[in-house]
């Protein structure tokens, strides 16, 4: 293999040498090809000192290997063996297997590495399916992100982890999010509990509200396992006021309802931390003119860079 170190190629090495048999001198060869006149020489001298077939095959002007001939503190293959092994038993990283072993990290990592065991195997991802209903309205997706109260900026915004005593006790508001399947129309409420009333009455002024941009009527809503959601009978009742079907996600897949859970981090980064707040009651008023911005302005990429208000039929 040749060493990626040196300027001149293999090809470039029998020109320099066929310009010096027309009979250019060594420096004047070395300047034409960008090198010094000692690299010069020493390819011209391999060169005439080569035999006709090693000229034939180009092997007097291959790079020679700069690995050293030995290794005083190279491993012995038992001891390399012995590291592979306590890695196939155990697991553990360089630095967990150093106190196993006997040998310092950056050893244990590069034997690892030279044995292509440096990188944990990870478990086959599960799969999954994309979907989207094809009515706007039809699939609505609900969940609930807990915010702090406050009155002083806090650790967030300061850096400082200082208990404020002016933000003790405060307790939470609980942003009640509503999202279309289909279009990723946004709807939110603030509520100061996290129950089964605050979520149906979101739910039923959501569907109202989605009613009026254009969208068609509710046919299934879609929510985690939450007690508000799954035994709520406040919440029940107005699932079945809407003759809306409700879609239960199977448990540890919050996936299933992703759309409504990458609202939330969108929700989190560009409203509630997207500036430092002097108090919790100018954040929560700035919630308005951020929905109004996200459902009619709003590049979204899943909609090929369009606000969400695009995909619905407008008369």
């Amino acid at each position: 293999m040749e060493d990626r170190r040196c300027k001149l190629g293999l090809l470039g090495r029998l020109e320099l040498v066929r310009a010096i048999e027309r009979g250019l001198s060594l420096r004047a060869a070395a300047a034409r090809f960008g090198v010094s006149p000692a690299t010069a020489h020493r390819w011209w001298h391999r060169w005439i000192e080569a035999s006709e077939a090693e000229r034939i095959s180009l092997a007097c002007l291959r790079s020679k290997s700069t690995r050293p001939r030995s290794c005083p503190w190279k491993l012995s293959d038992a001891d390399e063996q012995r590291i592979l092994d306590a890695r196939a038993k155990t697991g553990y990283g360089p630095a967990r297997l150093a106190g196993l072993v006997g040998f310092c990290r950056g050893t244990i990592w590069k034997v690892l590495h030279r044995n292509g065991v440096s990188r944990q195997s990870k478990a086959p991802r599960q799969t999954f399916r994309r979907y989207e209903w094809a009515q706007p309205g039809a699939l609505l997706h609900q969940d609930t992100k807990r915010l702090q109260r406050f009155v002083v900026e806090g650790h967030w915004a300061t850096g400082d982890r200082t208990e404020i005593p002016a933000n003790r006790d405060l307790g939470y508001v609980y942003a009640h999010c509503v999202i279309d399947d289909h279009t990723r129309l946004a709807y939110v409420e603030l509520h100061s509990a996290d129950t089964t009333q605050a979520a149906a009455a979101t739910l039923k002024r959501a569907a109202a509200w989605m009613r009026e941009q254009g969208c068609g009527p509710v046919e299934a809503v879609m929510t985690d396992n939450a007690f508000v959601y799954r035994h709520g009978r406040a919440y029940q009742q107005q699932l079945a006021e809407l003759g809306a079907q409700h879609i239960l996600i199977p448990p540890y897949t919050p996936r299933w309802n992703g759309k409504v859970e990458r609202f939330i981090q969108t929700l989190d980064r560009e409203w509630a931390k997207t500036r430092s707040w002097p108090n919790h009651q100018t954040r929560d008023r700035a919630l308005s003119s951020f929905l109004r911005y996200y459902n009619r302005r709003r590049p979204h990429t899943s909609l090929g860079d369009r606000p969400p208000i695009s995909r619905v039929h407008q008369l």
